[in-house]
């Protein structure tokens, strides 16, 4: 696994990592994250509940860490301080993988009534929680909303991935894989700005055209994958704009963000921030018609058929591409079938730099799921496609060619 370098050394060299367990059957996992995060070059301190006492015992990951492991609230260390007050403030980084709805709740709620829930108050450092339940527990209203409290109090929250879980049922909860823990403390750490002095303007999630005042035509588009999009630019130095069709989804701090509803909308936030724009990354789903003459009070229903007139609404990256200039600009082609010759065929009438296109008709890469499967084609004939990824990742990769696209057009090399 490769995590890149920070400041000319190994990723996370020097780095203190305090790395909380918690009472999940994952927490056996949290041994082979505490092995990456020592090979990273970090030093980790470990902090254990006492039901993950339960699940692996605390002389395993001391003889890892190297260091005597945090099991006692009211622990002193040899120089008579509070541990739990006193180690975060000695550390870079707070990270909980696995974290139970038990955890997660009592981050949420403030509650300070056993040793990671002091340490969690106590951390004025990033924080990055890694959820691992059952499905219904990480599916039920409770634990979604504790999880959106922490999110806007500044938590990375990392996964959980779906997949087959202990109880034997199929969905998320899983413990995100290795990997992916890594590179989030990473960015965290050692964030890239390979965007730096970029402004990124972003289009996401779908539109709605209003057929009266209680129904609409739109998208399955989530924003999922704009979102994902926009956080990792921002993580990587650019100005980031995101304009967001309608959304229950939080927007990534450091974002500047700007709300629609519909297609005209969205064409005119998109236009009137493009001037500053170097970056264009259009990955909206927009609807291609709008209701000729939307209805002023709601349409009652009829025994007779009711047809509906409808207009074409403006190409947005047609427009854009046609004002392209030295902007990098990268369309998104969301098809059900013949999937590449579409895109390419977009590629080239849209003037853009990349498209990214993906079959919306699978069930894990298509609308509202967590993973994307896409293929990244550009100009020259370039094809790549990617295996199933979380959208995040997805993100990383498309980001990583508009960093070369720009080294190319500005002469540079990107040294490999």
């Amino acid at each position: 696994m490769g995590y890149g370098v920070c400041g000319g050394q190994m990723t996370l060299t020097g780095k203190k990592i305090i790395l909380g367990v918690t009472g999940s059957i994952a927490a056996y996992k949290a041994v082979e994250l505490l092995r990456e995060l020592t090979k990273a070059g970090a030093s980790v301190l470990v902090a254990m509940t006492e039901s993950a006492q339960r699940f692996v015992a605390p002389l395993t990951f001391a003889t890892l860490s190297r260091q005597e492991v945090m099991t006692d609230l009211f622990a002193r260390d040899d120089e008579a301080t509070i541990r739990h007050v006193a180690a975060p403030h000695g550390a870079d980084l707070f990270l909980v993988a696995p974290a139970t709805a038990d955890s997660i709740a009592k981050f949420a709620q403030g509650r300070a009534d056993d040793l990671l829930s002091a340490l969690f108050l106590a951390c004025t450092r990033p924080i990055v929680l890694a959820p691992a339940m059952d499905a219904a527990m990480y599916r039920h209203p409770a634990v979604q909303a504790n999880l959106t409290r922490l999110r806007t109090w500044g938590v990375r929250v990392v996964g959980p991935a779906t997949g087959e879980l202990a109880s034997g049922v199929w969905g998320p909860g899983r413990l995100a894989e290795i990997a992916d823990i890594m590179q989030t403390v990473t960015e965290l750490l050692c964030p890239k700005s390979d965007l730096s002095g970029e402004v990124v303007l972003i289009t996401a999630g779908p539109t709605r055209e209003r057929l009266d005042p209680v129904r609409f035509l739109s998208t399955r588009a989530s924003g999922k994958m704009g979102y994902a999009l926009a956080e990792e630019a921002v993580a990587r130095g650019a100005k980031t704009i995101l304009v967001s069709g309608p959304s229950d989804l939080t927007p990534p701090q450091g974002v500047e963000i700007i709300r629609v509803e519909t297609a005209l909308q969205m064409r005119a936030a998109a236009l009137d921030r493009l001037a500053e724009a170097t970056v264009v990354i259009k990955a909206a789903a927009v609807s291609d018609y709008r209701p000729a003459h939307p209805a002023e009070s709601k349409l009652t229903k009829r025994d007779a058929p009711l047809t509906l007139e409808l207009v074409p609404n403006p190409d947005i990256l047609h427009e854009i591409g046609a004002q392209k200039g030295t902007r990098i600009i990268v369309g998104f082609a969301a098809e059900t079938s013949d999937v590449v010759r579409r895109a390419e065929q977009k590629l080239k009438k849209k003037n853009l730099d990349l498209i990214v296109a993906n079959d919306v008709s699978q069930a894990e890469g298509g609308f509202e799921s967590e993973t994307n499967q896409v293929v990244l084609l550009d100009p020259e004939g370039g094809v790549d496609a990617l295996p199933l990824l979380p959208k995040r990742e997805v993100a990383r990769r498309i980001l990583d060619r508009v960093v070369s696209l720009r080294h190319e057009k500005q002469g540079g090399r990107v040294e490999g």
